[in-house]
């Protein structure tokens, strides 16, 4: 019997609890039909091809609008119904993102290329205003504000001061660029969402409805539940996981957040100290290979770079952020004196291998066609097939063959349907996580637009050159705020493809390598999800433990402190990143392990036994020494932790370990 709860089978609850409208009658049928119509639709040009740039596009964002305008109401009064100002900007929002299909298909969109006719500027306008209403409702208001705020820029241009001036463009050309080019709303990010991103999103879907995800969890904590702050593990592993394949920390914090949180605070761990470690590991979970919650894909058709070479490079800082938050829980659960769960109330990971080993076949396919050069969407696809035919069949061949014998013709009904139910509630669940995601993508591009239209990102690379001095570990922190505060409150790409766009080519000119560049802003931009004030996986997971959002948010970046150590350790030594002889990289790896521990060890008071003060202040000291490249700062940093650990070795060899509380 599993001990994770259960995803629900009938849609209703889900999609109430996800977006806060409830749908029934004929608006549920319509809103599942578009779901499922726009699921299969992805599924099969992940597995056959797409129809072209533009027209894909334009159908992803039109059932991305129908089903935002059916599912997220504007205001908390409409949660029961969908009122007629809803029904009135479907009507005038479809024709809009359709129209550009239309245009590419039959039109003369090509050939009138800087000459916009009438109805491409009022389907561009109408367009541009409903895609940032529909990320408002699916994502807040600090994207749409952001957009804003850049169509603002591209209009004021010869009024803002100083180096941010431009000559100003009319709205006609706005609206065009935005609408009628790939450099805005149906740009690069839009484009991932429509291809890569959608089809690993309904991939996690499945992977969740057929019970994939919960014999993961499960395994998770058998193998982890008995060690010291077992159930806190499981979430670090669980949540890192899951948050890799559904591309939203919030999500995954929210979903596997209601089982991990309860299970951390019934062992002993404080409310914020459960919802930190949930939230650090679930926004984690973006930067973990083979998916990076889509970041993946959206860098490679940013940089150029293969996405088997982004995954690859990012594997090893993603272990080190994982392992600074798994070594900061063990401390933790040491010092305050914490034990695991006893065997007899966790699931044995060996039962759950017999039973269900079957369900690894999916992700072993999917992995290994990665790894071996097919593209990323025919692995998803694949993956979906075999997730079908392994996890359903298989699972509902089981309980036919305990239902037979009894002659049990309730459930042999039952699970003559079950199949069909389970791929279509797979399906529409898919499409609604798909759009937040795919909202934020197209106001992205809006700004992205904006930035080309203006030569934004290059007089923001100029400002952070000028700032720091030509000097890099400057430019660094002052790019590593900018990347905090400009993330705060945005879906992971969002974030990502606006801060690719000023950010990284600071970077870039002053000499760090563009992938490096790349994932140090991903990085950051991931991390704001955590980092008060505006901390969107922190609100989620106090709300389910019950604690003070602004104690839990300090708790979350005191665990995550490894991220913050991680990407100048990469920067400054591009080995991390599978750059270089394998003796470097081998040494790097080594170093940054030990810097990784003992920051975990100095953050949370204990290394081999309860850390003073001074201990503590001298661990975190060797970890930062070996963030700076060379053998002298590796050796002083090594001495330093390794004085410590001595000191403490010895103390306790001699009176035996202190009990001393955390505080």
């Amino acid at each position: 019997m599993s001990t994770t709860t259960k995803s629900t089978t009938d849609g209703l609850t889900d999609a109430e609890e996800k977006s806060g409208r409830t749908l029934r009658g004929n608006t549920r049928i319509l809103a599942l039909s578009v779901a499922v119509l726009a699921g299969l639709y992805h599924i099969a040009i992940a597995g056959f091809g797409t129809p072209g740039a533009f027209i894909n596009r334009s159908i992803h964002l039109t059932a991305v609008v129908v089903l935002a305008l059916l599912y997220f109401p504007a205001r908390a009064a409409d949660t029961d119904r969908v009122p007629w100002y809803d029904w009135l900007l479907l009507a005038v929002g479809v024709p809009s993102t359709l129209y550009i299909a239309y245009a590419v298909r039959f039109g003369t969109l090509a050939q009138r290329s800087g000459s916009p006719l009438p109805r491409d500027l009022v389907f561009g306008a109408i367009a541009i205003l409903l895609v940032l209403e529909i990320t408002r409702r699916a994502t807040g208001r600090a994207l749409p504000i952001i957009g804003l705020a850049f169509l603002a820029y591209a209009y004021y241009g010869r009024l803002m001061p100083g180096p941010l001036i431009h000559r100003g463009y009319d709205i006609d050309r706005i609206i065009a660029h935005s609408y009628l080019t790939t450099e805005g709303i149906f740009g690069i990010p839009l484009g991932v969402s429509a291809t890569f991103v959608v089809v690993f999103i309904i991939l996690g879907a499945f992977l969740e409805v057929t019970g994939v995800g919960d014999w993961f969890i499960d395994l998770a904590y058998g193998a982890t539940g008995r060690s010291t702050g077992g159930p806190a593990k499981t979430s670090v592993l669980a949540s890192g996981f899951m948050a890799s394949l559904n591309g939203s920390a919030v999500a995954n914090a929210a979903t596997t957040g209601a089982f991990t949180i309860p299970l951390m605070k019934r062992s002993g761990f404080q409310s914020r100290y459960a919802a930190a470690v949930e939230s650090a590991a679930s926004s984690g979970g973006q930067i973990m290979p083979p998916v990076m919650g889509a970041g993946a894909f959206i860098m490679s058709a940013w940089t150029g770079i293969s996405y088997v070479t982004i995954i690859a490079a990012a594997a090893i800082p993603a272990l080190l952020y994982f392992l600074g938050v798994g070594a900061a829980v063990h401390f933790r659960a040491k010092h305050e004196g914490l034990e695991g769960v006893a065997a007899s109330e966790l699931p044995n990971p060996w039962e759950l291998l017999k039973t269900g080993a079957h369900f690894t076949i999916p992700l072993i396919a999917l992995v290994w066609m990665l790894v071996a050069g097919y593209s990323a969407m025919l692995a998803a696809f694949v993956a979906i097939l075999l997730t079908t035919v392994v996890a359903i069949p298989l699972s509902a061949a089981r309980e036919f063959a305990r239902a037979v014998p009894r002659g049990d013709a309730e459930t042999l009904s039952r699970l003559a349907g079950a199949a069909g139910v389970t791929i279509v509630n797979a399906l529409d669940r898919g499409m609604r996580m798909t759009i937040v995601v795919a909202a934020a993508c197209a106001t992205a591009g809006l700004v992205v637009g904006v930035v080309t239209l203006t030569g934004l990102g290059l007089k923001f690379s100029s400002l952070i050159t000028t700032a720091s001095g030509g000097v890099l570990i400057i430019a660094l922190i002052l790019t590593m705020i900018t990347s905090i505060i400009l993330g705060m409150g945005l879906p992971t790409t969002a974030a990502y493809v606006v801060l690719a766009a000023l950010g990284a080519p600071a970077l870039t000119a002053l000499g760090v390598e563009l992938l490096a560049a790349h994932l140090f802003i991903f990085y950051f931009g991931i991390i704001s999800a955590i980092t008060p004030p505006i901390m969107l996986a922190v609100f989620t997971t106090s709300s389910i433990a019950e604690s003070d959002p602004w104690k839990t948010g300090f708790t979350a970046v005191n665990l995550a402190a490894a991220g913050f150590l991680v990407p100048y350790l990469f920067v400054l030594g591009p080995e991390l990143l599978l750059i270089g002889e394998t003796t470097a990289i081998v040494a790097s790896v080594v170093t940054a392990v030990i810097g990784v521990i003992a920051l975990s060890a100095g953050t949370q008071g204990y290394f081999y036994a309860p850390a003073h003060l001074v201990e503590r202040v001298a661990l975190v000291a060797g970890a930062v020494a070996l963030i700076y490249p060379g053998t002298t700062a590796d050796l002083v940093g090594l001495a330093v932790i390794a004085a410590v650990f001595l000191r403490q070795y010895v103390t306790v060899r001699r009176s035996g370990p202190a009990a001393t509380p955390a505080n």
